[in-house]
């Protein structure tokens, strides 16, 4: 089985993906695509500069372009993370084992995960955090599209509680998705 992992930052996806490594998935990401391709060209693998080169190869390549690149290293049991775009899921969903598992939480609750963990140094206000999720919302496929792709999740966990719960949620969702593949 591949799970797939999407929504917002400060989501917990990163937290799903730890879950999910205990339940015996190897963790890949989309965005580890976009590091190598940065560490290839010397850049700083800053926010900015990330989503940049991310858009770059989507409009080079195509909008799947990240999941095109990550297919091919995909095993039996793995938890793709930092699924962003439709397009990166229409890709992923060429394989029937294939299942989206969103993520999500409230915007406020985000926002002080975000401070509390301060990746880059970064503490953005409510705002600014507002102004990125809007930049992460484009209509232009070949930039991140998190709303859109977070609608095509087969299950969502919300992430508003403690570690336990959010445990108890996706090991809920884990089973459906085996449920779900036994059947076919």
């Amino acid at each position: 089985m591949i799970v797939g992992l999407t929504g917002p930052n400060a989501a917990g996806k990163g937290q799903v993906a730890e879950i999910l490594a205990e339940r015996g998935f190897d963790v890949v990401s989309l965005s580890d695509i976009v590091r190598e391709e940065a560490r290839a060209r010397g850049l700083a693998p800053v926010r900015e500069t990330l989503i940049a080169l991310g858009r770059e190869i989507r409009e080079r390549e195509g909008p799947g372009a990240l999941a095109e690149r990550i297919l091919p290293r995909l095993g039996d049991r793995v938890v793709v993370d930092s699924i962003r775009s439709p397009a990166e899921v229409a890709v992923l969903r060429r394989r029937d084992d294939f299942r989206l598992l969103g993520v999500d939480a409230p915007l406020e609750l985000r926002w002080r995960r975000a401070v509390e963990r301060a990746r880059e140094g970064e503490r953005p206000t409510l705002e600014e955090f507002r102004a990125r999720e809007a930049e992460e919302n484009r209509d232009d496929p070949n930039s991140q599209q998190l709303g859109r792709t977070l609608a095509l999740a087969d299950r969502v966990v919300v992430n508003d509680g403690t570690l336990d719960e959010l445990r108890g949620r996706v090991l809920d969702a884990l089973t459906a998705f085996e449920k779900e593949l036994a059947a076919r």
